[in-house]
């Protein structure tokens, strides 16, 4: 009872706390807004007022003086904002207004000297390192050029500051930058790997679905022709008989369970097909024929029979490989696919006539995949030059027609 209630609390209250952390981050962000105001309007009445008690000691330019500290920090939201057309014009405007009180009057508020830091900080950390130094540079040519001893003093004092000050945003800037590089690669690395995993599921679910239910289904069908047809069989075999069915069945229920979950995680909007068979294979020679454009045959000898779904299906995904690397190794050139049926094995081969092998076209992921498909069943395959010229696929699997199978 007390973990219903629980569960029911939590399923309340979680949209009331998403609405708590909204209302929240919209209150942050208006706090935000109302100091990129407020700061710069504090600089410049802290600007003018330092202006007006040192009025005493400036001899001159006591009207200019007050519209200068004005225009040294109420440009400052601008700045922090997000355009750049904006941010670079209020930058220049702050930055001159700046040099313009410092140099003919030797004065230079301390609003004033926040705001340029302020200044060239944003610039370092929005990416604009070229502006920032440029914003630098008149202090440095103040420093070294003025023959005002205060002023080369505020100067140099300026100039290191704002140094530091845009080093520490260019700082900034490339650090986000970097997380958010590492962010997206990690992001694309993820998707990748689920990518892959899902489509690993779904080779899984399809090969498990055609070729082991085809041999539990073939278990649960002879162990009831066998209860059903053998003469004088006795009670206790029937038993088993029956058992070994029901067990074949319950098997074959599970297995088709499991496939249903490895299906609904892998294979979400994808259309399912069967796997192929050799039934396929003149379809498959029609589609190469046609990409390519050249001459592709199939060559078919000896009594065709039904074979294990597992060995159909390597000798088409084989064929298959062969005819993809002749397209792409070998364009333009003729292919021969040839099966040769036998009573103990399937012969594999598929010949192009282009130019052989060269570089490390015999050791790609695609002869290795064919080599492992040929393994699994049992199979051995060769690849190398043809004799002749061109290149030679040539796989022999060994081979157990269904008919006998099922008898």
């Amino acid at each position: 009872m007390s973990a219903v209630a629980a569960e029911g609390h939590e399923s309340v209250t979680a949209p009331r706390r998403d609405r708590l952390v909204a209302v929240g981050r919209a209150g942050l962000a208006a706090v935000s807004r109302r100091a990129a105001l407020a700061v710069p309007v504090a600089l410049a009445v802290l600007a003018v007022a330092e202006v007006l008690v040192r009025s005493s000691d400036l001899a001159g330019g006591l009207a200019v003086l007050p519209l200068l500290a004005l225009a040294s920090t109420l440009p400052l939201p601008f700045v922090l904002g997000t355009g750049r057309l904006a941010r670079t014009c209020a930058a220049l405007a702050l930055s001159a207004a700046c040099v313009l009180s410092l140099v003919p009057f030797g004065v230079l508020t301390a609003g004033g000297v926040v705001a340029q830091l302020a200044c060239v900080y944003v610039l370092g950390r929005a990416g604009a390192t070229r502006l920032g130094g440029l914003l630098v540079l008149p202090y440095v040519v103040i420093a070294l050029g003025s023959h005002e001893e205060l002023t080369r003093i505020v100067a140099v004092l300026v100039a290191t500051l704002a140094s530091a000050a845009a080093a520490t945003g260019i700082t900034h800037h490339v650090r986000s930058t970097a997380q958010a590089h590492s962010a997206t690669e990690q992001a694309f690395a993820d998707t990748l790997l689920e990518h892959a995993a899902r489509g690993e599921r779904a080779r899984i679910a399809r090969e498990l679905h055609d070729v082991v239910a085809h041999h539990i289904s073939m278990i649960a069908v002879q162990a009831e022709t066998a209860r059903l047809t053998t003469p004088g069989l006795p009670s206790e075999g029937a038993t088993r008989l029956l058992a070994i069915g029901d067990t074949a069945r319950t098997a074959l229920t599970e297995m088709r369970r499991l496939l249903g979950v490895l299906r609904e995680d892998a294979d979400t909007g994808v259309q399912r097909r069967p796997q192929p068979s050799l039934r396929q294979l003149m379809e498959l020679v029609d589609e190469s024929r046609d990409a390519a454009g050249s001459r592709t045959r199939l060559i078919v000898s000896g009594p065709v029979a039904s074979l294990d779904p597992g060995i159909e299906v390597t000798a088409y995904r084989i064929i298959q490989e062969a005819l993809t690397n002749a397209r792409r190794h070998a364009p333009g050139a003729a292919v021969d696919v040839e099966l040769r049926y036998g009573d103990e094995d399937l012969a594999v081969r598929v010949r192009d006539n282009g130019p052989g092998p060269e570089g490390d076209s015999l050791s790609g992921h695609g002869l290795l995949g064919m080599r492992e498909r040929a393994a699994t069943v049992g199979g051995t395959l060769l690849t190398g030059p043809a004799p002749g010229g061109g290149f030679l696929v040539e796989a022999r699997l060994p081979v157990k027609p269904e008919e006998a199978t099922a008898a």
